[in-house]
Parts: structure tokens; sequence; C-alpha cells
């Protein structure tokens, strides 16, 4: 298997910070494993018009931005966690209504564990996503958008890759 190439902010054309950012008061709780750790830093790159999500680290902190606009949506900071592992302390999400809609923390702290773990590490849909469609839900007020659809329109399809697309799978 070839070493795959870690992304950075300036192999994506359309990158744009976040212009409003909000700290959110919890972040996910999760304990990223060191390998997650490694595939977090290597990124991910959407490689078509349907996948939502771009994603590259910079020294400790992971950025999400969306695929088509290059809007910066979320950034996570992780820190290493004795005995191992990583876990986020900081995370901060949009807030400008131009360039994004949501504006409830819990549901942006679900959104960043399952864009990192559905999106960039392959896992199953879950947990997680069982829990970003309740969300959903609930922001609706109604259960009748079905949980696929609420899936693909915020995460998009997964890479057939299982572990996401690299440079040298997209050119």
């Amino acid at each position: 298997m070839p070493s795959l190439e870690r992304l950075t902010r300036s192999m994506f054309s359309n990158i744009q910070p976040i212009s409003m950012p909000r700290t959110l008061p919890r972040v996910p709780e999760r304990l990223w494993s060191e390998d997650d750790w490694e595939l977090l830093r290597l990124g991910y790159a959407a490689a078509s018009m349907d996948e939502k999500w771009n994603v590259f680290a910079e020294d400790e902190t992971v950025f999400l931005h969306r695929s088509w606009t290059g809007h910066g949506t979320f950034a996570a900071t992780f820190a290493p966690v004795e005995g191992g592992g990583h876990r986020i302390v900081h995370a901060v999400a949009e807030r400008d209504p131009e360039r994004y809609k949501g504006t409830d923390d819990d549901h942006d702290s679900l959104m960043i564990e399952a864009v990192l773990g559905f999106v960039v590490l392959g896992e199953p849909a879950g947990d997680i996503c069982s829990k970003l469609v309740d969300s959903k839900h609930r922001q609706l007020g109604s259960d009748d958008v079905p949980a696929g659809i609420i899936l693909h329109s915020t995460l998009g399809p997964r890479s057939e890759t299982g572990r996401g697309r690299r440079v040298e799978e997209t050119g």
C-alpha cells in the first residue's frame, strides 16, 4: 500500500476560514485511538460533488470545511490523553448564517464526531449517526424526514474506500 500524503490547507483551492466562530460549550467525549488520530491528521478530500466535506489538520487542530463552498464550518483541537489516544479539548462552529444555518451547539458537537468518524475514518453509521438523526428530528419538530435523507444531506455519501479519499486517489 502506498504511503498516504497528508492533506494541507494549500491543497484545496477554495478554503475560507470560519468567519464568526462560536466556542462549543460541550465537545464530543469520544477517545480517539492513536491510529484514529493519525488518519484524522492525514485529512479527507471530497472526491465528487456529492461528498460534503474536506478535512485537514494543522498542528493539533482538525478543520472541517464544506467541499462545495470551502467555508470553514468546524474546528476541533485535540490533546493527547495519558495512557494513549486523543480527545477533543476545544471546538468551534461557524455562526455566520450566510455560511452555516446551524445554531444548536449539541447538534454541532454531534456533527463534528459524525464527520470525523463516519466520513473521515469510514466507521459504520452506528450510534453517532443515530444521535445525529434524532437531533435533526428534534430541530425539525418532526420525525417525518427519513434518516437516509438527513445523513446524506449533512454528511454526504461515504467514500467506497472505507477510509476516505486521499490525494493519490483524487489526482
